[in-house]
């Protein structure tokens, strides 16, 4: 790993300072590449505090442009960024945030035909988008690649946060083994239809962020088989078991029993079948 300058080490001093960290810890989170999907409500407090924490690399992927109607939430763009590609507004924020990162930008849709190579090179995978294909691509792909995927998703006043890694096999449960198909028509509907909290996705960025330094310092058993369910108006985070499902479409998953201790549940949400967006 390359060690750190004498200015990374004045400007992550206060993060140095915790003992699950220190120089070696930040030499890690600098050796570490980590791509969002999405540079929206929650793809904005999260990459923002993947800079701020030095992250090495971070990739960014989105092609969509900058809306007036995401400004109450996406705090990465400005009224300046308007009709600008969130990529770009994106890799101009986290520039101006800390100079001591790379961001790497994917424009174009994030897909079946294009998530392998999307995901290629990366250390980790964040995924922060709004649809189902887009989710289930991702998850297939980093699966493949075998790259620890921590997904967050949110609607209205609440929303969860999990972490996939099903290639380590049970009782890691995968992407599928929660949601084996495709929600409905109506089941998932869009911001734009039922509406979405700013604070509320940033919370969940913020604990998306949050997750991805643990699975980098590689601290407490991470979120693999524990679905955290987060409300805003009742400040509750709740976490529930998620086992793996037999005949999964993906993994092929083999039931267990909950895992023990720790932050690990004993209530399960298997056969949840909305997914969240943003």
């Amino acid at each position: 790993m390359t060690p750190l300058s004498p200015d990374e080490r004045q400007w992550y001093s206060r993060q140095m300072a915790l003992p699950e960290i220190g120089e070696a810890g930040q030499a890690r989170i600098k050796a570490a590449r980590v791509l969002v999907i999405g540079a929206g409500g929650l793809g904005s407090p999260l990459l923002m505090y993947l800079a701020g924490a030095g992250v090495g690399t971070i990739g960014i992927a989105d092609f969509d442009c900058v809306e007036t109607s995401n400004l109450h939430r996406q705090i990465l763009h400005g009224v300046d960024r308007l009709d600008m590609l969130k990529t770009e507004s994106a890799a101009r924020t986290l520039a101006g945030l800390n100079p001591h990162v790379t961001v790497r930008r994917h424009d174009g849709p994030v897909n079946a035909d294009t998530a392998d190579r999307v995901v290629a090179g990366y250390t980790i995978v964040a995924d922060g988008s709004d649809n189902f294909p887009t989710r289930d691509a991702v998850h297939a792909a980093c699966l493949r690649a075998r790259i620890p995927l921590v997904s967050a998703g949110a609607q209205m006043t609440s929303g969860t946060l999990t972490t996939h890694k099903a290639y380590e096999g049970p009782p890691h449960p995968c992407f599928r083994c929660l949601y084996p198909e495709a929600p409905a028509a109506g089941l998932a509907p869009s911001c734009a239809e039922i509406g979405v909290l700013g604070p509320a996705v940033g919370a969940l960025g913020a604990l998306q962020a949050t997750e991805v330094l643990r699975e980098i310092l590689g601290i407490g058993p991470g979120l693999s088989g524990t679905l955290m369910m987060y409300d805003a108006w009742s400040c509750d985070l709740q976490a529930v078991a998620l086992p793996c499902r037999t005949g999964c479409p993906a993994c092929g998953g083999i039931p267990q029993p909950p895992v023990t201790g720790g932050n690990r549940p004993t209530s399960s949400v298997a056969d949840s079948t909305c997914v969240p967006s943003t």
